[in-house]
């Protein structure tokens, strides 16, 4: 083949030489050599002719692709074997030519010298950890790689880290998207100066090479595509294609990583068209590059894309290398027109959504010329390598080799406009993907780094159309899945709207579109083109028409709909990402006068727009009823780019506004959309289920409203400030149908409302007004206010985190718009409306986060309720606000009561919008809060507080804002021609108030009681008519009005226009179904005006008779200063006051009305009638009322008793407030302990066969092992040098020191010498609680039918205490008989200790003097032996099995008395390690040790110690010496000096018959004391030098024969020396002496302090274990002086001990035998075994006894050290990088969270680590969360975080990337609860693990 291919080349052949064998790198070198100095020649034709005739051989793209064609036949090709082999080998080639015969790790290299570094340009993928400084960016875009942000200066910038979702690129380097202060120290440099010129020679090769390379590599993507099959892609093959290409692409981007000069060699070969038309047309007789080209032509026909004919494309436009073929319009009607579009390859994807019956629609329209779409012509490498990039679906090797080529500017230019001329088929290849969310990334990834760059952004679209193509392609986008719209008139409506059921809107395939045209819209070069671009600005409009109107709610009346769609997020997220974020990106440029151009061709399109879809949807003047959208994009430019114009770029508003028939429309659908939400709100869509409440709190949720809720609310406003306020008003109440209900009769028939309804909506128009009339977002109001009106309005709901309060608040949506949250004004509106609360813990409360909650003046002078009800997403958020609110006015004392909301001042208005305070003058509104409050005061039904609290706040806001002060006089001056349907006279409130109104007519239903009231009245003729003359009111009909006023307005326009004569009424056909039921007149007496009704009502609140005295009769002054703090906060009452106190301000009639009103004396208010149905509804209220009551006092009595539970017996923390236990009681003459049973109640005594039980958990416990000998805890390794050895623990030393023993002792002694339980020892610990075995079971079985119960695993024993609700797992039985002993054992006995020590070895002997004997099986029995097979279990076996012989008896015999030295360990250890507390200890009065020696203490029984060797006899006998001899071949016991003291005492005491009497007590601790101190000397004779020893040996020596020479350290010392001197223990030191010698030179005061500390840890585990046995409190004491406290407690001091001179710990020694023969018994032994084993016998003796606390590790002050340390580390096990990486908090191991990877045996890493290291309880850090997760046994918890950020917050999972710091409090907390052994009681959160953690 090789041979055939050398042959096609045509031409004069050089002479050649033969093609080396594969392999030989020598060759290739000389070749390349030989080949390089050809082309350095003048003349290097033949030179080149050479190379490429070699190329032509090597690069043939025939061979690979046949066998990756196919398979099988692999091996037939290539010269390797299989289809590898000649790619590596065509590579070697191309390495080779490219050094021109040298290394190429030189060439790489040399290459790099160049490399004038700029930019760093590093490109990372998906979830590499990256940061973004908000202080240093230009572009919002820009990021940071680890590196590079690091070296840089970011100190208190605003800067995170964060997970990368698509992608990106570092820019570090790169002015244009980042300020140069922030680069880091590697790109600060700009090095272009200082950089030598590359030498021609060194990149010649590259030059010849690289195109044949590259060319190579498009054949291959030819040659590898074949067009999918008409259903599905098929991606294996495309994959395939791709593997086998890695090599090559890999080999292209690491020439990309050599540097600028590489760099520039490829921009070349890439953009060069001369080389891509030579090498790529086809037109050679190669037949291979033939058929490529013709795959080539197939590909792009498939595409949808033309390819133009050459010829002609290059008559029209000269092939310069800059420009595109975009401008080809030669044939955009070639093409055929849109509608054809996509018809091939679009199936129907509707769905499920019941929108199957939807036919889609297409549009036909020439929106854009075709060639946009349809023209794609390939003019370089560049070009084709991108489209097949987009055909392969942006393989990631692809896009990242792409990327990396940016640093170049000439490649970057080129790039950026091939992008945009294949944005149209990126689009395609996008819709059609089966995996578009990785394609969107991968997209966006690209064009993030492409158009955030303004300079760039800007050439492409003027050279290249960027805006024309990226909008277009948008709107093609989506065409593909329109509908017919069915608002309004759902048979001939022409409008058609995107379907949101299509997967393109719910998978927001959209996305990557939008995103770049929001992004380059932040450029104000590009938007302002935009701008100005009229016919881009109609497209526009007609792309966002699309979404006006979508999402459809039609209202269910019947039955609740069957399928409840959830395609409105879908709806919602198209909304503000595809229209308002460009529209706030448009705005952002609309900031200046100079702009105001701009606004106005928006604002003209924009109603061109809407005025078309008014006409598509057939609108006049009613909206369809029953029916909802929430989107209406159009209505929402219109609105923002008004306040914009108002506010920045002094427009005039009404030369922009429309005229008043198109005001009338535009008002329509935002105000059906807030009656909507009130129906919503009153359960009136229930039966469209959860999902319509869903949109009703998007809609107001703090990311949308802002693009939503307040432009429409603005919108309203504009339409109201200009349109007639009578018919906007009415207009309201009609549209809330709530019109029935405003009438004065007590009955109405409401047509259109359910009555239960009515109470709701009335309130939802009355809160509706009050917003539209106080809001003041757009009307006034500046950015800083704005930002503090929303702050406070979220602090006063709840306190908040500053994270949670950024979420919050409404940015303003486009980040690219400078108001970044975080900015500076975020910072200090926060400071200076809220304080910061730090968080507090509770051991055992849940960890509390940093809050902030509003200041005291801010409750008092800014809680706004009008902003909190807009701005809340749940109802009861409300409500919080004001529980809130009234709290803060009990606490400061400002009033008692329950407050009404304030009334809060308002910003002024701006003059604009002057006309919206009409409305509070109108005659309509007035007539409503006349009614209303009548009706109030006369207690119709459905009126509720809420009712007139919105009412009083429209009367106030009215006088607030009233016209200027009209004269007294001229209100007499109008005549009664103006009355307006004689109700008032004017439209000013304040005159209007005083207006009396004397009857009423009203329409109402024939049964009601006015009706049969009126009628005497009616029938003398003349009384009728002079009711009428004297100004009876008529029916007013709010709709009658709307329609009298639309009719105005419309005949107004229609003379403008003259078609429009009258519009038909379209609502007849909306009546109400039914009969309306038989309505009469009649005529009610009223006389009243709404100053007297005030006044009436302020009677009725206060539940006095003329209770209202008007305050200026008293005090003038409160005339002239009308701001009286005692009004701003109080009930209705004070409202009543401060409306009337206003009322006479504004006017002297008002004042004068008033007080006449006062004089009269009130009549009594008519009594009410009360029907029997209300009878019974107030019946139930008020029962219901009470109920509440009851259960409010019940609860709270149920509370304060639990607290005080808590506090007693649940406070780990507090040795104070506790109270002792039954279980210890104080009386000592009791002789039986009596317990409660928890389950049934009873009290009595623990019986042989009804035994009680202690609640226990038994856990395994690791903590004893953790402590180490040295007092500074260990740090987290953060560096590879930092390791944590674990061999200095206490675990470890104890384990050195027992395999010691067994390698030279007996195995059986061995085990009696130690305790084992240092790691997986057995910790038990109870509530306190009691419970009758049996009842435990059948509690047991309960929990074992009951499913519900999840958390713990009741099938392993484990359950919650029935009382307290503690975790616990076993039941410890209560040994029958009092606790505490009785008198009898307590007494001192004046026995001498010889005598004592004959008593105990008897009792010893005697096998189980129990009074129970083992032999009968008693329940008490089984219960014993059950708990300790519970305490067996456990722990681990290897942590049990310690014996050489497996299940020998010795085994559980050491595992039994090691389970009591466990537990009195970790209580010394929670006493905090001494005993100088005393016995105030918690642990003490819950501690179940008592009973658990009694279980323990039986099972011992059970074995007996060799009777020959029982420790006792070593300590208390003398020995004959021959005995020693007869055994040698047998190995050694123990020596009794290497034996553990404690250990001894535990198996001693164990092995006693139960109760033990004090006085044997006292003579085993007086017994084993002695060999301690013996321990202790010869410790300390070890420890110090030759000449020390031979000092003491002689000083004591002159003592010996003293009268206490026995209680002489000294003497005991030198005899200790001395005995040992004979054997070797003291020899063989030369050389190492040195090394174990201290320096320290021993004082009499030193070696004291050495033999107290050695003693210490022995006292004090003797004095705990007496306190448990018998009681006896412990003393407290300083530290200095615990030895003697404790030593005389346990009664080894003598009591008539002097204490003036200083004390000497030896005068504690009582010797039972002669203490230098029994001293020299001992070390005689110890000689023995150092004759063999001097080294050992030296170790073994010095028994490190002084353990410091545990501690978890330390942990570095910031969390980013850990993060940065961890998260890039590999496993050690598996070499990897671990997914979720973790790290042990107790040992610093790294281990694998959930990796697979490391799983042994079904166990993951975690739970395994979490076994070894904590006998079941592990701490991990989990790196990439920042969070603490806990695994004990089975179960798991996240605990929390102990890092947080600057406001006191956690940040799980890094979402926000801030910096965390430690928190000490937090990390304390979690160490407690690990030396407590709490977490199962403090943790509440708990699930199984499964082992897969």
């Amino acid at each position: 083949m090789a041979a055939a291919a050398a042959a096609a080349v045509g031409g004069p052949q050089a002479p050649q030489p033969e093609l080396p064998a594969p392999g030989l790198a020598l060759d290739k070198a000389a070749t390349a050599a030989h080949l390089k100095a050809a082309l350095s020649r003048p003349d290097n034709r033949a030179g080149a002719e050479e190379l490429q005739a070699l190329l032509e051989r090597v690069l043939s793209a025939e061979r690979p692709l046949a066998a990756a064609a196919d398979g099988e036949e692999a091996a037939a090709a290539g010269s390797g074997g299989g289809p590898g082999a000649a790619e590596e080998e065509a590579l070697e080639w191309c390495k080779c030519l490219l050094a021109g015969g040298g290394g190429y790790e030189e060439f790489c290299a040399a290459v790099r010298a160049y490399d004038p570094a700029a930019l760093c340009g590093l490109v990372w993928t998906a979830n590499f950890v990256a940061y973004r400084c908000r202080t240093c960016g230009i572009s919002p875009c820009m990021s940071l790689c680890a590196e590079c942000f690091h070296q840089g200066d970011h100190t208190g910038h605003d800067f995170n880290m964060f997970r990368s979702q698509a992608g990106g690129a570092c820019d570090c380097g790169d002015s244009n998207v980042m300020r140069e202060s922030g680069f880091c120290r590697r790109h600060q440099i700009k090095s272009s100066s200082n950089i030598p010129c590359v030498p021609k020679d060194l990149l010649m090769m590259s030059e010849f090479v690289l195109p044949r390379f590259i060319f190579c590599l498009i054949q291959y993507l030819r040659e590898g595509y074949n067009e999918p099959a008409a259903d599905v892609p098929s991606e294996k093959d495309l994959n395939k294609v791709l593997q086998l290409l890695e090599p090559q692409i890999s080999f292209l981007e690491d020439l990309t990583k050599m540097g600028g000069a590489m760099r520039s060699v490829l921009t070349q070969v890439l953009t060069n068209q001369q080389n891509y038309k030579d090498l790529t047309s086809g037109l050679g007789e190669n037949a291979c590059a033939k058929k490529s080209h013709e795959k080539y032509l197939i590909a792009l026909k498939s595409s949808g894309l033309t390819y133009p004919e050459d010829k002609l494309v290059y008559g029209i436009q000269e092939p310069s290398a800059g420009t595109s073929t975009l401008a080809v319009q030669g044939f955009a009607g070639a093409t055929g027109t849109l509608g054809q579009l996509d018809s091939s390859d679009e199936e129907d994807q509707d769905g499920s959504q019941g929108l199957g019956k939807r036919k889609r629609v297409k549009l036909s329209s020439s929106t854009k010329d075709q060639s946009i779409m349809d023209v794609l012509k390939h003019k370089s490498f560049l070009e084709e390598l991108l489209f097949w990039t987009i055909k392969y679906e942006f393989p990631q090797k692809m896009v990242t080799f792409l990327l990396n080529m940016l640093p170049d500017q000439e490649y970057k230019v080129a790039f950026t406009k091939t992008f945009v001329q294949h944005y149209a088929f990126i689009m395609k290849t996008l819709k059609k993907s089966h995996e578009s969310d990785t394609m969107s990334n991968r997209i966006v990834h690209i064009s993030v780094q492409l158009f955030s760059n303004e300079e760039l952004a800007r050439q492409v679209t003027e050279e290249c159309q960027l805006l024309d193509i990226m909008v277009t392609v948008l709107l093609y986008m989506m065409e593909s899945c329109l509908i017919k719209s069915e608002l309004q008139d759902e048979e001939n409506s022409l409008h058609v709207v995107v379907n949101c059921g299509e997967a393109l809107l719910k998978n927001n395939t959209y996305w990557p579109l939008v995103s770049d045209f929001i992004n380059i819209l932040s450029h104000q070069s590009v938007a302002k083109r935009f701008l100005e671009d009229h016919g881009l600005l109609v497209t526009w409009m007609n792309f966002v028409s699309f979404f006006q109107g979508m999402n459809l709610n039609k209202r269910e009346l019947n039955e609740h709909v069957e399928f409840e769609s959830q395609t409105y997020y879908a709806a919602f997220a198209a909304e503000l990402e595809a229209c308002a974020q460009p529209m706030w990106g448009l705005l952002s440029h609309c900031k200046v006068r100079e702009t105001q151009e701009y606004t106005r061709n928006v604002v003209r399109y924009c109603l061109e727009a809407l005025q078309d879809w008014f006409d598509a949807i057939n609108f006049v003047d009613e909206p369809a009823p029953n029916q909802v959208t929430f989107h209406l994009p159009l209505h929402r430019y219109y609105a923002m780019f008004l306040s914009k114009a108002v506010k920045c770029q002094e427009l005039d508003l009404d030369s922009v506004l429309p005229d008043q028939e198109m005001l009338m429309k535009l008002m329509i659908h935002p105000l059906q959309i807030q009656a909507s939400l009130a129906e919503i709100h009153s359960n009136m869509w229930v039966r469209n289920g959860l999902q319509i409440k869903g949109q009703a709190m998007t809609y107001v949720q703090s990311h949308f409203c802002n693009s939503m809720i307040d432009p429409d609310i603005y919108l309203l406003q504009v339409c109201a400030s200009r349109l007639d306020p009578d018919y906007f008003i009415s207009s309201v109440f009609e549209r809330f149908k709530v019109v029935d209900l405003l009438t004065m009769a007590s009955q109405h028939q409401n047509t259109v409302l359910d009555a239960e309804h009515e109470r709701s909506m009335l309130e939802g128009a009355l809160t509706f007004l009050v917003i539209l009339l106080s809001l003041r977002l757009h009307l006034g109001m500046s950015d800083d206010e704005i930002l503090r009106a929303e702050m406070v309005a979220q602090l006063c709901m709840n306190d908040r985190t500053h994270s949670s309060l950024l979420d919050l608040i409404p940015e303003n949506p486009n980040p690219k718009s400078g108001i970044i949250p975080g900015s500076y004004s975020f910072e200090s509106v926060l400071s200076a409306v809220a304080d910061f609360k730090a968080p507090v813990f509770e051991p055992g409360g849940s960890m509390q986060q940093g809050m902030y909650t509003p200041k005291a003046e801010v409750w008092d002078q800014e809680f706004d309720p009008v902003m909190v009800i807009l701005r809340t997403v749940y109802r009861r958020d409300v409500q919080s606000a004001m529980d809130r609110y009234t709290a803060f006015l009990k606490q400061s004392g400002k009033f008692p009561g329950n407050p009404w909301p304030p009334y809060k001042k308002r910003t002024p208005l701006h003059p604009s919008y002057k006309g919206l305070m009409r409305l509070l003058h109108c005659k309509t509104l007035h007539i409503v809060l006349f009614t209303l409050l009548y009706k109030i005061l006369m207690d119709h039904q459905n009126l509720s507080e809420h009712v007139l609290c919105m009412v009083l706040y429209l009367i106030e806001l009215g006088l607030e804002n009233s016209a200027d002060e009209e004269s007294d006089e001229e209100a007499s001056l109008c005549g009664p021609e103006r009355c307006h349907d004689s109700w008032f006279p004017g439209s000013n409130l304040v005159s209007n108030m005083r207006h009396f109104i004397n009857y009423v007519r009203v329409r109402v239903p024939e049964t009601a009681p006015e009706v049969k009231r009126e009628s005497p009245a009616s029938t003398s003729s003349d009384s009728l008519g002079s009711l009428q003359n004297s100004g009876t009111a008529q029916v007013f009909s709010l709709v009658a009005e709307r329609r009298k006023k639309f009719q105005e307005i419309i005949n107004r326009s229609s003379s403008e226009a003259a078609n429009q004569v009258v519009r038909p009424k379209t609502s007849s056909k909306w009546s109400a179904p039914g009969s309306a039921p038989q309505l009469t007149t009649a005529i009610l007496e009223i006389k009243e005006s709404i100053l007297s009704l005030l006044i009436k009502l302020h009677h009725k609140l206060s539940g006095k008779q003329n209770s209202y005295y008007p305050p200026w009769l008293d005090d003038i002054e409160i005339l002239i200063q009308p701001e009286i703090p005692k009004y701003s906060h109080g009930d209705g009452i004070t409202a009543v006051e401060r409306i009337l106190l206003k009322a006479a301000l504004q006017s002297r009639m008002n004042k004068r009305i008033i007080e006449e009103i006062c004089r009269k004396v009130t009549p009594p208010v008519p009594p009410k009638k009360i029907t029997a149905a209300e009878k019974k509804t107030l019946d139930k209220e008020e029962r219901r009322q009470k109920a509440r009551e009851r259960q409010q006092k019940l609860l709270a009595e149920f509370a304060s008793r639990q607290k005080s539970f808590m506090e007693t017996a649940m406070d780990v923390d507090s040795p104070e407030n506790d109270i002792p236990m039954e279980i210890t009681t104080a009386e000592p003459q009791v002789s039986e302990a009596v317990y409660d049973c928890v389950i049934c109640g009873q009290s009595g005594p623990s019986s042989e066969d009804r035994p009680t039980g202690l609640v226990v958990l038994l856990q395994a416990s690791s903590v004893l092992g953790q402590c180490r000998d040295n007092i500074e805890p260990k740090t987290l390794p953060i560096t590879e040098e930092e390791q944590i050895y674990p061999w200095d623990t206490c675990a470890a030393v104890h384990d050195v020191r027992l395999s010691l023993l067994q390698r030279y002792f007996k195995d059986s002694s061995c085990l009696l010498a130690v305790s084992i339980g240092w790691e997986g020892g057995v910790y038990v610990q109870t509530c306190g609680h009691t419970l009758h075995i049996d009842c435990h079971k059948s509690y047991m079985e309960s929990l074992r039918n009951d499913q519900v119960l999840q958390g713990f695993s009741v099938d392993k024993g484990e359950f919650t205490c029935p009382l307290c609700r503690q975790f616990a797992n076993s039941v410890l039985p209560c040994y029958p008989g009092s606790n505490v002993e009785n008198n009898l054992w307590q007494r001192p006995s004046n026995k001498s200790i010889q005598d004592l020590i004959k008593e105990v070895e008897e009792l010893q002997g005697q096998p189980g003097a129990f009074p129970v004997s083992i032999i009968s099986e008693t329940n008490l029995s089984k219960e014993m032996e059950s708990v300790m097979k519970d305490i067996k279990n456990t722990t681990q076996k290897k942590y049990r099995d310690y014996s050489k012989n497996p299940g020998s008896p010795d085994n559980d015999f050491l595992f039994m008395y090691s389970v009591a030295r466990t537990n009195l360990e970790l209580e010394l250890i929670h006493r905090g390690g001494n005993l100088c507390s005393g016995g105030a200890s918690t642990a003490g009065k819950r501690s179940c040790l008592n009973q658990l020696f009694h279980v323990l203490a039986l099972h011992m029984r059970l074995y007996s110690i060799d009777s020959e060797y029982n420790p006792w006899r070593k300590l208390t006998q003398l020995e004959e010496m021959n005995s020693q001899l007869g055994n040698e071949e047998q190995q050694l016991e123990v020596p009794i000096l290497y034996h553990d003291v404690t250990s001894l005492l535990l198996v001693q005491i164990l092995m006693m018959p139960q109760p033990l009497r004090k006085d044997h007590f006292t003579c085993i601790v007086k017994v084993l004391f002695t060999l301690l101190y013996t321990q202790a000397l010869t410790a300390l004779s070890v420890k110090c030098s030759e000449e020390d020893r031979s000092a003491w040996k002689h000083t004591g020596a002159l003592k010996k024969n003293t009268c206490d020479a026995e209680k002489s350290y000294k003497v005991l010392l030198s005899f200790v020396i001395s005995e040992l001197s004979k054997g070797k223990l003291y020899h063989e030191e030369g050389t190492q002496e040195c090394t174990m010698v201290s320096p320290i030179s021993w004082s009499p005061e030193s070696m004291e302090k050495y033999l107290q500390d050695f003693c210490l840890p022995f006292l004090r585990i003797t004095s705990l274990l007496q306190h448990h046995l018998f009681g006896e409190d412990l003393p407290s004491c300083q530290e200095e002086e615990e030895f003697s406290v404790l030593s005389s407690c346990l009664g080894l001091l003598p009591t008539f001990y002097q204490t003036d001179h200083p004390f000497i710990s030896a005068s504690c020694l009582e010797w039972s035998v002669p203490a230098l023969e029994i001293i020299s018994q001992w070390c005689s032994e110890i000689n023995t075994f150092t004759e063999t084993h001097a080294e050992q016998g030296k170790a073994l003796l010095i028994q490190e006894s002084r353990w410091k606390l545990p501690h978890l590790l330390q942990l570095p002050e910031n969390y980013n050290t850990i993060f940065q340390y961890y998260h890039r580390k590999t496993c050690s096990v598996c070499t990897k990088v671990p997914k979720d990486p973790a790290v042990c908090l107790v040992c610093g191991t790294f281990v694998c969270l959930k990796g697979l990877c490391c799983k042994q045996q079904s166990y993951c890493e975690c739970v395994l680590h979490s076994q070894n290291c904590g006998a079941g309880t592990g701490i991990f850090l989990l790196i990439n969360a920042s969070v603490i997760i806990i695994i004990r046994g089975h179960r798991f918890c996240l605990w929390g975080s102990v890092y947080l950020d600057a406001h006191g917050e956690e940040d799980r999972d890094l979402r926000r990337g801030k910096p965390l710091y430690i928190c000490k409090e937090r990390y304390k907390v979690l160490e407690q609860q690990w030396i407590s052994h709490t977490f199962d009681h403090i943790n509440k959160r708990w699930g199984p693990h499964y082992n897969g953690l």
